[in-house]
């Protein structure tokens, strides 16, 4: 099993003052994600960048480095940077680096999206054939969808499906619709996870998240479709073991090789591990 995304960092306020809750409020290292891993039999996992620097290449190449499960990294670059070709290529040196993202949720489209040197950096990142990570809020599909279409060969993955809000008594059809039509572009795939901090309600269990997972899967199939964990941000909702075990159980009612797909033949094929 590969768990697609997870977090490293070594806490400071100055660095994560994002972070608010203190379950989260602390350094989270390779060591400790090994030993979690291998307690829920999870071989190998992909580190996603949290700091918009390149520090935080070296700091999760490093942790990498030492790590039995860390098969891979998604970086940061400056996609914007007139050299980001060098920065990619500077990294790329290393096997384990493979792809990169932008800390995009709840930017303006102009900064990103739509931005003329934002979508050259892309370029560079589909001539040296790395993944980028999409990552958005729901009401950002539209933009991302269109900025996917600029790109037809670059190779994207959907983070924590586009972070919808998750409540128990209202399901956000938006968000649905625009996820099936996100999903018609052959080079994204999506990612089960980051979900359980979306939830609105003071809690969740398995039969929430069914419709959401339905979604999912009838939009992406399971060939589209790979596990992650989001750990530790997923801390603030939910153990690691109670969010695998939800996935896995939604995943037994299909054929071995798709529950092989999801579990880990995507994220294994998508990011070269």
């Amino acid at each position: 099993m590969i768990d697609s995304h997870h977090h490293l960092w070594n806490y400071t306020t100055e660095e994560f003052g994002w972070i608010e809750k203190d379950v989260i409020r602390q350094s989270f290292l390779a060591q400790e994600l090994d030993s979690l891993l291998q307690e829920n039999q999870v071989t190998g996992a992909v580190a996603v960048q949290a700091r918009t620097c390149l520090d935080e290449n070296d700091f999760l190449l490093a942790e990498a480095a030492v790590s039995q499960t860390i098969k891979g990294v998604v970086g940061w670059v400056d996609l914007k940077s007139a050299n980001v070709g060098a920065q990619i290529d500077h990294y790329r040196s290393n096997p384990l680096f493979k792809g990169v993202r932008e800390i995009t949720q709840g930017a303006a489209d102009v900064d990103f999206f739509s931005n003329p040197a934002f979508n050259q950096g892309i370029c560079e990142v589909t001539a040296r054939d790395l993944t980028y990570d999409v990552l958005i809020f729901q009401d950002q599909i539209k933009a991302a969808t269109k900025f996917i279409d600029q790109h037809p060969n670059q190779r994207f993955v959907l983070d924590h499906a586009a972070k919808p809000e998750i409540l128990a008594e209202e399901f956000p059809d938006a968000w649905q619709k625009g996820i099936q039509a996100m999903a018609e572009r052959d080079n994204l795939v999506c990612k089960i996870s980051g979900l359980v901090t979306e939830v609105r309600d003071a809690s969740w269990d398995a039969s929430l998240m069914e419709r959401y997972f339905d979604s999912l899967l009838e939009s992406f199939g399971p060939q589209r479709l790979m596990f992650g964990s989001d750990w530790p941000v997923c801390l603030l909702a939910s153990d690691y073991a109670r969010w695998k075990d939800c996935v896995e159980q939604y995943v037994a009612k299909l054929s071995n090789s798709e529950q092989h797909a999801i579990l880990s033949e995507t994220a294994t094929k998508y990011y070269a591990l």
